[in-house]
């Protein structure tokens, strides 16, 4: 009894030691003692001393003791073994239990081999062995997993002709096998089964279904299955809230996401640093940075310690809205509290640095990283490459790409096309080649960003057929040319005024089921107006205009420019009134450009039209438009129009230069 309760209360090494004086005194200790202290020690290799005790002891082992062994085993990763220790003692006359064949049952669906699973279940049948409903949710739960959910459904169905009643647990595991396939219907068909047989979804079941339809973008759903659980008494977990604020912070509803986040705090759920993060990430990706600091600051004075995720998403989002001096200050805070050990952070400041130009601090920071003893990454180089090749310092660039192998560092296919790069922009194609076959020799795979830079510096050296060639080199490759490689390659040919063949590769992209960007239709419209037809380019327009394919502005203020420089001013109009029913901006720089154009071609009726729509929207007329006016009616001879605008320039504080 003293042997049973230590082992029960996992004091192993008092267990044991009583049994050590209970055999110097020739007294024998149960199977019941000995499967209790097998059972404490079946995740470690001692659990063989114990069943070679058993043996010698003489003890008559049980089914039971044979299942802890095989637990044992399983839970080592030894399963070959598990079904080598089974055989054997079905040799010496002790068959199989079903929890043994449990055991082995669902090691085996752990490790994805549902079909021999399913043979040790129809080896249970064979020994006459009623399977429970363990032995069915071990099955089902393999093959929900696997994906072969009519399977899943078929075993269920047979448990029930076999006496055996499928449980809350059976239905939430078939329900996990549709949420990880999105249908969502499917797992709606569950619940109805199991409120048919007369049970009622548990806390994981609801859990399921709020992931499954937040992962479907359902989140308005999920919601509502929140306030159900609510309702029912139910608690949600943090990691339930978790997955509600990350759903409608992906979709932008941040401010929504905050009132649920204090709504957990009312219901008595603590917020986790996970929660915590994830409103902080998505404030800032809103570019809310103040009221992700706030947070932040709430998180820190609740003890809740912070992690490089949520510092990171705030550092980032500073340095990406320009405010490089906060950020160095929140930098510095963390690096105050001890909290900036993660080389993430550093890289971040560095790119942010790098990016606003400020070469020289991203140096110094890289040298404090190098004086505190953190190991730079990959990373660290390539954003301090990309700053030297930014100053076409490719001298510097180059050594730092040698120190990222003196380290024990690779250059990623990154660093190489950041380098290739600058010097595609600098005109070396030889350099940028050779570095391509540095890769290669290197085994480091080259991205399609890598080619779409190739290709765009054989464009720039007019060597187009390299370039089509290319393109076709990297789909044998297994790399999909994205809009941006098309893009560069169609703008190279439009100034070739090769417009068939854009044209030809803007088919391509459709069938390769790439659709084109406005960008792609934008450089077409721009080469039509400069190399090509300038009718061809208003269809091409009006035809995606009739399709609700958006445009960007450029595309509608080149061929509003191409107009005026032909003089047709009608055609002008069109495209500046369909420009603004589109809803973009029309600025003091498009209105320039356009009267400039006009007043050249002495179309003054023309330009003053603009110029009075200009001053309707309530755009102030700037030097360039009022002296462009001024001249104009100089030109014509307009005294009174020239003296009027004279007045105007005047009172708008623009005096006419002279």
């Amino acid at each position: 009894m003293l042997a049973f309760v230590y082992s029960r209360f996992e004091m192993v090494h008092d267990a044991l030691y009583v049994l050590a004086k209970m055999k110097d005194l020739k007294l024998r200790a149960s199977i019941l003692t000995y499967n209790s202290l097998l059972y404490n020690l079946r995740h470690a290799y001692i659990m063989w001393d114990v069943y070679n005790e058993i043996k010698v002891a003489g003890a008559t082992q049980s089914k039971q003791t044979n299942s802890i062994v095989i637990d044992g085993l399983c839970s080592q990763s030894k399963l070959q073994d598990a079904v080598s220790f089974l055989r054997e003692t079905e040799a010496k006359g002790l068959g199989p239990s079903v929890v043994s064949l449990n055991t082995i049952m669902s090691r085996y669906c752990k490790l994805g081999f549902t079909d021999v699973a399913k043979s040790f279940f129809c080896m249970m049948l064979k020994y006459g062995l009623l399977p429970d409903v363990y032995s069915y949710n071990i099955l089902i739960h393999g093959l929900c997993i696997a994906g072969s959910m009519e399977e899943a459904l078929e075993f269920t169905s047979d448990m029930e002709k076999h006496g055996v009643e499928p449980d809350i647990v059976t239905y939430n595991i078939l329900m996990k096998g549709f949420d990880l396939l999105g249908q969502m219907g499917g797992a709606w068909m569950v619940i109805q089964r199991m409120l048919d047989k007369g049970l009622n979804p548990d806390v994981v079941t609801y859990m399921m279904l709020i992931c499954g339809h937040c992962q479907n973008g359902n989140v308005e759903e999920g919601l509502k299955l929140q306030e159900e659980m609510l309702s029912r008494g139910f608690q949600l977990s943090a990691l339930s809230y978790s997955v509600l604020l990350s759903s409608l912070c992906k979709i932008g509803q941040v401010h929504e996401a905050l009132v649920l986040f204090y709504e957990m705090e009312n219901h008595g759920v603590e917020p986790d640093h996970i929660t915590y993060s994830i409103l902080i990430h998505g404030l800032c990706k809103q570019g809310e940075v103040q009221s992700a600091l706030l947070l932040y600051k709430e998180m820190c004075s609740k003890s809740i310690p912070p992690n490089s995720h949520s510092a990171g998403a705030i550092l980032l989002s500073l340095c990406k809205n320009g405010m490089v001096l906060e950020a160095r200050m929140y930098f510095d805070s963390l690096v105050m509290n001890d909290s900036a050990h993660d080389i993430v952070l550093y890289n971040i400041m560095i790119d942010g640095y790098v990016k606003h130009g400020n070469l020289e601090e991203a140096v110094e920071l890289y040298r404090l990283i190098t004086e505190k003893g953190i190991t730079p990454t990959t990373v660290t180089f390539n954003s301090l490459i990309y700053g030297f090749c930014k100053r076409r310092n490719f001298t510097e660039a180059r050594r730092l790409m040698e120190t990222i192998r003196l380290l024990g560092l690779e250059p990623t296919a990154v660093t190489y096309t950041t380098l290739m790069n600058a010097y595609c922009k600098n005109g070396n194609l030889r350099c940028m080649m050779e570095l391509l076959q540095e890769m290669h020799a290197n085994c480091i795979r080259p991205t399609h960003v890598t080619y779409t830079v190739i290709i765009k510096g054989l464009c720039k050296q007019q060597k187009l057929q390299e370039a089509v060639q290319l393109l076709e080199d990297m789909r044998i490759k297994g790399l999909n040319p994205d809009q941006v490689t098309y893009n560069t390659i169609i703008q190279c040919f439009c100034k070739a005024r090769n417009i068939k063949t854009a044209f030809k590769l803007l088919n391509e992209m459709w069938l390769n089921n790439l659709e084109p960007t406005p960008v792609t239709y934008s450089i077409l419209i721009n080469g039509l107006c400069v190399y090509g037809n300038l009718k061809d380019a208003n269809k091409l327009l009006i035809s995606l205009h009739e399709q609700n394919i958006k445009l960007t502005r450029v595309g509608y203020t080149q061929i509003i420019k191409a107009h005026c420089m032909k003089g047709d001013v009608h055609c002008a109009f069109t495209f500046f009134h369909l420009m603004m029913e589109m809803g973009f901006e029309i600025s003091i720089k498009d209105y320039t450009a356009l009267i400039n154009r006009l007043c050249k071609r002495c179309l003054i009726t023309e330009a003053q039209q603009f110029f009075s729509i200009m001053l309707f929207h309530g755009i102030s007329p700037d030097q360039e438009i009022c002296e462009a006016l001024l001249n104009a009616y100089q030109q014509c001879g307009d005294i009174i129009s020239g003296y009027q605008m004279l007045a105007l320039t005047i009172k708008a504080g623009l005096l006419p230069r002279r």
